[in-house]
């Protein structure tokens, strides 16, 4: 299959391979970059631990001189990617849940208890779920650092145009629902909805399926679980 990648440059390349080693091609045409926000202060406190729901909050912290800190608290990952990119920033007490932020906080609460400090939230300016008020609701106190900024794309990528118009595509594999939108909205400025039915689009989660519904004829199909390993697993053999 060819299929089209979404992710930002930092995650088309591993997607890329993953697809790869599966038999499949993949066409990158990254929707989102990455701004990470060196300048902004990290908030200091007495953190029980570090939450972080991307792994490119891992890689922002990873750019930082003034993580060191940081690097011998104990970091509760949304998933798998987060968890590794956490690890390759330096952190060495690495936890992952389930792939969302519900699991993400149902996790800490396990784990963690209210009374022994506040969390720090490691994230982007956008963010999906609210994470604090899950865990709020079970009597923690969350900060967010805003450490970098995902920018929308105002235009589809030419590589993403030219294989739509072309008819070269199989699928697109989508992360999070607002780069669903994104998509579903550059193909309709780019006049392009006829070129996507018939496609089928992976996506992550029910949430990233739902901000589809502007591109009724895509095919659409969800991960079994939310993560990577769950939604490559739904694509056929």
């Amino acid at each position: 299959m060819r299929l089209l990648v979404t992710r930002t440059e930092e995650d088309s390349a591993p997607l890329a391979d993953a697809l790869a080693a599966l038999g499949h091609e993949a066409v990158t045409a990254p929707l989102l970059t990455i701004r990470f926000l060196d300048d902004v202060p990290l908030p200091e406190g007495a953190w029980q631990a570090l939450l972080v729901t991307s792994a490119n909050g891992a890689r922002a912290l990873e750019r930082r001189k003034d993580v060191q800190p940081l690097l011998q608290l104990p970091v509760f990952a949304v998933g798998a990617a987060s968890a590794d990119a956490a690890r390759a920033a330096g952190f060495a007490h690495v936890e992952a849940a389930g792939g969302d932020v519900e699991a993400l906080a149902e996790h800490v609460a396990e784990v963690l208890v209210p009374e022994k400090g506040p969390l720090l939230h490691v994230a982007g300016s956008v963010v999906a779920g609210d994470l604090a008020a899950l865990l709020g609701a079970k009597g923690f106190r969350v900060e967010r650092a805003v450490l970098y900024e995902a920018a929308i794309a105002h235009t589809l990528p030419d590589v993403a145009r030219e294989a739509l118009e072309a008819g070269k595509l199989d699928g697109v594999i989508l992360y999070s629902p607002r780069t669903a939108r994104a998509f579903a909205s550059l193909v309709t400025d780019a006049g392009l909805q006829a070129c996507v039915k018939g496609l089928a689009a992976y996506c992550l989660s029910p949430a990233v399926a739902a901000a589809l519904e502007s591109l009724p004829d895509l095919t659409v199909k969800i991960a079994r679980r939310p993560d990577q390993a769950g939604l490559l697993s739904i694509l056929p053999a």
